[in-house]
């Protein structure tokens, strides 16, 4: 069997990435009751667009409304399901019981998944949830292969599951934690979570105001509630033979590049293992190309164990420019992200385009003038490429951005 891929969609740049670099499905939200309120997300006007954009090139569309509504939100769930069902959306990830019976009667087109936010660990939760008309289940982040392989025996056959796979892991059961709402009014269960997790602690003594005592966890540092972030690229097997249906990339958040290039990764991989090929090396490297923390298995193999030194992401790859057109001689036309030059060694990568490295040679801007070197943020700008490249592919460089 092969693995579902669902990838992160922000907004509408976001969106186009994951699907052009190969998802089957990917996941978005409204302007209300998604986990993730700092996203771009969508509003009324562009949802019915979005899914136009997946459907047209054979993607799924899933809708969060995973937040836990208070009663004077509850009120506007009907009308808003109305217009996600309206829209045409494939399914509804769902954690409130009150939002799945009202998403039902108001969205009966629609799918309901089970929200990891319900932290299902055990086979008669999965199966209950089934019972009262989930398709889809997506199981707490806590658990070993070994208990997902025993829930999938012990369920309906119909039921789907599907788990995390890649991307930032939270300190507590996911959406369980009330550090943030507590420390700066930021409610993680409503999707506005701070992180307070990364801060770096120290100990203060009730009489000795202004006077920090470092915490150690060990001799490393003082990140006592600092998580990794999840890697499963390398055990993609592993999850379809316990019985996953769909690998999740966590993201929403994050940009248009960690779309791109996550998906892609996950894409030739997951095809490669189906297809019952080895795995080529230069899709599996491409994680490493994104900003990220220190990588873990999460739970999947046992405890994860924490990285104490520091919180810092791992960024040692800028994005230079997104390339808008390319004809057949390899004449490019791109749009500016960061800063670069003529003689600058770039690498291209794109969708179904495997990464190759360059020398940036000429550049001109759209009369004609030869350029040294792009300046104006967004603007765009013909260069020369080796051969021609898909549109959207992504032009970058090493340099190491990292924290220090």
């Amino acid at each position: 069997m092969s693995l579902e891929l669902l990838s992160p969609a922000g907004d509408m740049e976001r969106l186009k990435m994951s699907v052009l670099y190969g998802a089957d499905a990917v996941y978005l939200a409204g302007t209300a009751f998604g986990m993730r309120s700092f996203a771009g997300n969508f509003s009324p006007e562009e949802l019915p667009a979005a899914v136009k954009l997946a459907h047209d090139s054979g993607v799924k569309v899933h809708v969060t409304v995973n937040t836990m509504p208070r009663n004077d939100e509850v009120v506007q769930l009907p009308q808003y399901l109305e217009q996600l069902d309206d829209a045409g959306v494939d399914a509804l990830i769902l954690a409130d019981l009150g939002a799945f019976t009202l998403a039902g009667k108001y969205a009966p087109h629609c799918q309901r998944h089970i929200s990891t936010q319900q932290s299902i660990a055990n086979y008669e939760c999965a199966q209950a949830w089934f019972d009262l008309g989930a398709q889809r289940v997506v199981l707490a982040r806590e658990l070993h292969l070994n208990e997902i392989a025993e829930i999938r025996k012990k369920v309906s056959p119909e039921l789907e599951i599907e788990t995390f796979g890649h991307g930032a892991m939270c300190v507590s059961y996911s959406g369980r934690c009330l550090l943030s709402n507590y420390m700066t009014g930021r409610d993680s269960n409503r999707g506005a979570c701070a992180q307070p997790c990364r801060y770096q602690y120290a100990l203060m003594e009730e009489k000795r105001p202004g006077e920090y005592f470092p915490v150690y966890e060990d001799e490393k540092g003082t990140y006592i509630l600092n998580s990794r972030d999840m890697c499963m690229i390398d055990h993609l097997k592993d999850l379809m033979d316990a019985g996953v249906d769909c690998i999740k990339v966590e993201g929403r958040a994050k940009s248009a590049y960690y779309a791109a290039i996550v998906t892609g990764a996950y894409r030739h991989c997951i095809d490669d293992i189906a297809a019952g090929r080895p795995v080529d090396p230069v899709w599996r490297d491409e994680v490493d190309h994104v900003s990220h923390r220190i990588y873990s298995t999460g739970f999947y193999y046992g405890e994860p164990g924490q990285y104490v030194e520091n919180s810092r992401y791992i960024r040692q790859w800028q994005i230079c420019a997104i390339v808008k057109s390319c004809d057949e001689n390899g004449l490019a036309l791109c749009s500016l992200r960061n800063k670069f030059r003529a003689g600058d060694e770039l690498e291209a990568v794109g969708p179904d385009l495997r990464p190759f490295s360059f020398s940036v040679g000429s550049m001109t801007d759209l009369e004609g003038t030869v350029l040294d070197e792009p300046r104006t943020p967004q603007m765009e700008f013909y260069l020369q490429l080796p051969k021609p490249v898909p549109a959207l592919s992504i032009l970058r460089r090493a340099v190491d951005l990292s924290a220090k």
